[in-house]
């Protein structure tokens, strides 16, 4: 699964700890989220996404062999 979290998060002048502040998760969470490390749960991706004014899809889009 890839994302696009960071570029979001970056074009809206966010740190990965204001954006973890924002939903209620960890800083690492961010981090291991963005880098790929970790497969957020659907209510983190749902926050992310709703944070944003985004679609789940414009975050997040499988692999070819996911």
């Amino acid at each position: 699964m890839q994302n696009n979290i960071a570029k979001f998060r970056k074009e809206k002048g966010l740190s990965q700890q204001e954006l973890a502040d924002a939903i209620a998760v960890s800083r690492k969470t961010i981090s291991t989220v963005e880098t790929g490390r970790f497969i957020p749960s659907v209510i983190i991706a749902l926050k992310i996404a709703a944070h944003f004014e985004l679609s789940v899809e414009q975050l997040f889009t499988l692999d070819d062999n996911d």
